[in-house]
């Protein structure tokens, strides 16, 4: 760990292990259980630490055919699931919680090539299970997260299984690579494979909000940003953070939490646009309504909480 040829510097805080790369920052946080600093070039990415993600917010179909009330634990896991279990590895070396005072023995110059930190969550469903998250930082910067959900018997379906990045400022567009349109499992059809542009966090207009924006079968995603939350910060210009799948992964960059849009009735009980929330998905359930809005999503287009589910993305810093 004191090879200063490594490229990352590490700091044993007692709250927070800091790990510095090539103009970047990743602060995962003891306390809060998670990763909860994510700055480029000193702009920050994280208003929220990241956390799993198991539900968006219902369709009307969803609510025709009960599935939100049969699955309406998830919803309480997405907000309340608490991590139980934290382990920190750099350069290979299970150092497992290095708090005070076994921090003590780290200088303020450590250097290593990798770190590896992983979070540990328990879902508050019945019963209840295991949800790991592992973030890597490697030598040039870039953040490889992995993140495994253990299947458990007796679990209800899934909406959605990811991550969830809440940024601070509300983005001016986003491009990406897959299929064009918003998309889901059994709503791929339509979609044509490129690269596009959205200005912008586009709502769709329905009379009673719900889920909307998701993109499938995404190869690389950039989002970017014009404004911070530092008004101390005097340069304006846009700058960027970029998500690659491994191979592809599902998304949705919208101005709401799927509680926000879960809790309002008509469009116009939408607050106004404060953040960005970026949904990173591995596993997502489909929308149903093939014969009229109450149908059931077929078979292949359900997520299946009794088996394990795993997903990746990398973090590339602009």
């Amino acid at each position: 760990m004191a090879n200063t040829t490594d490229n990352l510097r590490v700091i044993y805080g007692d709250g927070v292990l800091g790990v510095h790369g090539p103009h970047v920052y990743y602060g995962f946080s003891y306390d809060r259980g998670g990763l909860e600093s994510l700055a480029i070039d000193g702009k920050e990415w994280l208003y929220r630490v990241a956390r799993p993600a198991f539900w968006r917010a219902t369709t009307d179909n969803d609510r025709g055919n009960h599935f939100s009330e049969r699955s309406a634990m998830w919803l309480g896991a997405d907000l309340f699931s608490p991590c139980v279990a934290i382990n920190v590895q750099v350069d290979g070396v299970d150092l497992g919680l290095p708090l005070a005072p076994e921090n003590n023995r780290f200088s303020n110059h450590e250097m290593a090539s990798s770190v590896i930190v992983t979070f540990t969550y328990q879902t508050t469903t019945v019963p209840s299970t295991t949800v790991a998250i592992a973030y890597t930082v490697r030598a040039d910067g870039t953040l490889a997260i992995h993140e495994h959900f253990g299947g458990q018997s007796e679990l209800p379906e899934l909406p959605v299984f990811g991550l969830r990045l809440t940024m601070p400022t509300v983005a001016s567009s986003f491009d990406y690579t897959g299929l064009s349109g918003e998309t889901y499992p059994d709503r791929m059809a339509g979609g044509t494979t490129g690269t596009y542009h959205v200005d912008g966090l586009p709502v769709t207009p329905y009379l009673v909000p719900q889920e909307m924006g998701m993109h499938m079968d995404t190869k690389q995603l950039t989002v970017t940003r014009r404004q911070t939350l530092n008004n101390a910060d005097p340069d304006a210009a846009p700058f960027s953070l970029a998500i690659v799948g491994t191979p592809t992964f599902a998304f949705s960059c919208l101005p709401y939490t799927p509680f926000e849009l879960e809790n309002a009735t008509h469009i116009e009980e939408l607050p106004i646009p404060r953040r960005t929330v970026l949904s990173l998905f591995g596993a997502v359930r489909g929308v149903g309504g093939i014969d009229s809005w109450g149908a059931d999503v077929a078979a292949p287009y359900h997520i299946d909480a009794t088996m394990d589910h795993e997903c990746d993305f990398v973090i590339r810093p602009e």
